[in-house]
């Protein structure tokens, strides 16, 4: 439905203090959601996988009088990532510990201590993580979900990346250790954290374009139609942009935003023909129409069709290109 943005509320990020990072955990509205949501079910199934992963690899132990929970040893992690320490960083791992890397590539320990250690020479300036989830599958290990925003300093300026990693923790001696690491791709758009039903299924969209090219003409914007479902991943992960703080404003001063649902492809079909955008290569897809309704642009090349691929810069351009002529 036409939608206006606004930055995403904050959570509390690894970093915070012990108390309020655990309180957050428990309460999170993710940790629901990363194991039952169907709309986002390409990214989500990434945290059972984990659990499915680690389970193969990590035999229970006994369970010993450590210190630290996982939840806060990987404040230690995120520091000693952010300072370099690979020393520090190795000593969190257990020996035999299990990694699978991106597209669910066999790695090894030494391999992921590399990556990790790349980003300082990549210009790393800071670095939060935010639990998704956590799960005890059994007695003496546990199974974390992490949100990594990594801050890097490129070409004089400051640019976001995001890593999602699951870690597998068993007891040894008065610590927890990583027993089983499994990481997604680096992308610089966030991935959806939560349900949201943007393309209902009972919403006319006809109507819903006509009112949204009657509040563009009143309030001297454009029409921006995004055509997709809510079981598109790279659908869950535009909209995640439009929330980001230096989107939001741009897409508020120049867009009304309206979600074409197309079902499984058997939906809104002749309105995807009306404005000109090839279905069959794909979703999100993205139409852009004056306020008197004529069309200015329809998405042929795919440009969101991959949006994890993307960066804010990239939407940014799309959006400022195509924003009413005169505008700030």
């Amino acid at each position: 439905m036409a939608s206006v943005y606004h930055p995403r509320a904050h959570r509390p990020a690894l970093g915070s203090s012990p108390l309020a990072v655990q309180k957050h955990v428990h309460a999170s509205k993710v940790v629901k959601i990363a194991f039952g949501a169907s709309p986002v079910r390409i990214r989500f199934a990434f945290a059972l996988c984990v659990i499915s992963f680690i389970a193969m690899f990590v035999s229970p132990r006994c369970r010993a009088q450590a210190a630290n929970s996982p939840v806060l040893q990987i404040e230690a992690w995120r520091k000693a990532i952010l300072a370099g320490e690979s020393g520090a960083l190795a000593a969190m791992y257990s020996d035999s510990a299990k990694i699978i890397a991106p597209g669910k590539a066999p790695s090894n320990l030494k391999s992921e201590l590399s990556y990790w250690a790349s980003w300082k020479g990549r210009g790393l300036k800071g670095l939060s993580a935010e639990v998704e989830s956590q799960q005890e599958p059994q007695p003496g290990y546990h199974v974390l979900l992490v949100q990594l925003t990594l801050s890097v300093a490129e070409n004089g300026a400051t640019k976001k990346y995001y890593v999602t990693v699951g870690q597998g923790y068993i007891e040894q001696g008065a610590t927890w250790k990583i027993a089983a690491e499994q990481r997604e791709a680096e992308t610089r758009l966030k991935g959806p954290a939560e349900r949201k039903d943007l393309y209902p299924a009972d919403v006319d969209a006809q109507k819903e374009i006509t009112e949204a090219l009657e509040r563009a003409e009143k309030s001297h914007k454009r029409v921006l139609l995004i055509f997709g479902g809510n079981w598109c991943y790279d659908c869950h992960v535009l909209d995640e942009a439009f929330h980001l703080p230096e989107i939001a404003p741009t897409l508020n001063r120049n867009y009304v935003v309206a979600h074409i649902d197309v079902g499984e492809y058997n939906k809104n079909l002749d309105l995807a023909k009306k404005y000109e955008v090839p279905l069959e290569r794909g979703v999100p897809a993205a139409a852009v129409l004056d306020s008197d309704g004529k069309l200015l642009f329809s998405q042929k090349n795919q440009e969101f069709e991959k949006a994890h691929a993307l960066g804010p810069d990239d939407i940014l351009a799309f959006l400022n290109k195509w924003k009413p002529t005169g505008a700030h």
